[in-house]
């Protein structure tokens, strides 16, 4: 696997050369754009906008437009020379609790893996953070952006997982709750029933069934069968308000069977 980024991360004085691994990959069918008539292909082109002639990968670069028209070209050199020690460099610049972070913050892990010269000093911040039981919060820049991050550890790894800024969270004061009104009873009957599916989280129990679900269809449809609906359970029915009581009472006893 190649690593998304490679530096050092810097503890006090120690600076750790490490590399940064994604510690998470997604499954998705892959699906092609064609055109209705003939299933013709449809492309993807990078062209210009004046005269439409394409332009190659290696003939592109970015430019910032400080000016109708008028852009400052930049290079790789560039986003270096804008602050060398941070896009080189992990910095760890204080530790905190990890129970204490709202976990909207949350966004990409990764793995921080050690170069072969660097393991004691890795293995000695890993133990010591692993002991206080706490998390790192650092600092870093991936793909011309700084980063904030926290620092936990996973079995023998330090993992890195990115963060959100609190400015590109959504304030959930814009969403309005009416105000609304509920019966003892059926707070109790709800709570009852958190309690009876109340469990340890066993994510190897999850799989994603629904991409196997559409799988079947396309390999019916590919073999010229018909398709019909495999959904296992109807679609919900929109919640009545007077019928809460009811269906919770009918819930716990499903999940009493």
């Amino acid at each position: 696997m190649k690593s998304i980024w490679s530096g050092t991360l810097s503890f006090g004085l120690l600076s750790i050369p490490v590399k940064l691994f994604s510690a998470a990959k997604e499954h998705t069918l892959s699906f092609h754009l064609l055109d209705k008539k003939d299933h013709c292909p449809i492309s993807y082109k990078k062209v210009c906008k004046l005269d439409d002639h394409p332009v190659e990968q290696k003939d592109i670069v970015k430019g910032y437009e400080y000016e109708k028209n008028q852009y400052v070209i930049l290079e790789k050199e560039d986003f270096k020379k804008a602050n060398a020690r941070k896009t080189g460099t992990i910095e760890i610049l204080s530790f905190a609790d990890v129970s204490m972070i709202d976990e909207r913050y949350y966004s990409k892990p990764y793995f921080i893996i050690p170069e072969d010269k660097s393991v004691k000093a890795y293995a000695l911040l890993r133990d010591a953070i692993r002991r206080t039981g706490m998390a790192g919060v650092a600092r870093f820049v991936l793909r011309e952006k700084e980063h904030i991050a926290l620092i936990k550890i996973n079995s023998e790894l330090m993992t890195l997982i990115q963060l959100r800024y609190e400015d590109e969270l959504l304030d959930p004061e814009e969403f309005k709750i009416p105000k609304t009104e509920y019966s003892k009873k059926e707070l109790a009957m709800a709570i009852s029933l958190i309690e009876n599916l109340t469990e340890p989280f066993t994510p190897s129990e999850y799989k994603d069934t629904y991409t196997n679900e559409l799988m079947n269809i396309i390999e019916a449809k590919a073999k010229g069968k018909k398709v019909v609906a495999v959904g296992r359970k109807p679609v919900p029915t929109p919640l009545d308000t007077e019928s809460v009581l009811k269906l919770l009472e009918e819930s716990m006893k499903k999940t009493k069977q």
